[in-house]
């Protein structure tokens, strides 16, 4: 199994202005998508946005699973496809830090998302994670970080990330 890697970041979690972050990477098992999440979430501080948009399949959810990890989350994390937004208990360094976790792959329009209170939850001071973002990126602020998950073969997914407006 290979993790090929690619991009450039020189920025850990600090209150400074982050500029431009670009990270590509083509892993070959579950494993090794969660671990990307976790390296991911090491780049994350409150407030921040993650936008995630692959087909089903591209590992979304297995690579928000990484990014929960990293983030210290104890609960089981699973897609809320039904219900929409998952909340959960992380930690960014020693602070308490929620983690909405949203499954926008069910969503019937934007104005949806809005009646579930986006605004709130992006508000808060959390971490947002949404899957299927493409489906309510009109709502989603800027900078952000963009992800986008793509399955090349069977067993292999090119992840590739952004920060930035």
């Amino acid at each position: 199994q290979r993790m090929a890697t690619e991009g450039s970041s020189s920025v850990g979690r600090s209150a400074v202005t982050r500029s431009q972050i670009n990270r590509s990477a083509i892993t070959s098992s579950p494993q090794q998508t969660r671990a990307l999440g976790v390296e991911l979430a090491a780049l994350l501080q409150p407030g921040d946005v993650v936008a995630l948009q692959g087909d089903l399949g591209a590992g979304k959810t297995c690579l928000i699973q990484g990014i929960c990890q990293g983030l210290q989350v104890e609960d089981v994390v699973n897609s809320p496809t039904f219900i929409l937004v998952n909340e959960y208990s992380g930690r960014i360094a020693a602070t308490q830090t929620p983690v909405y976790h949203f499954d926008l792959y069910r969503l019937a329009d934007a104005a949806e998302l809005v009646d579930l209170g986006l605004e709130d939850y992006i508000g808060a001071g959390g971490v947002s994670l949404f899957e299927w973002a493409e489906r309510g990126a009109a709502l989603l602020p800027v900078p952000r970080w963009d992800v986008e998950l793509e399955q090349t073969t069977d067993d292999e997914r090119r992840i590739s990330w952004t920060y930035g407006p």
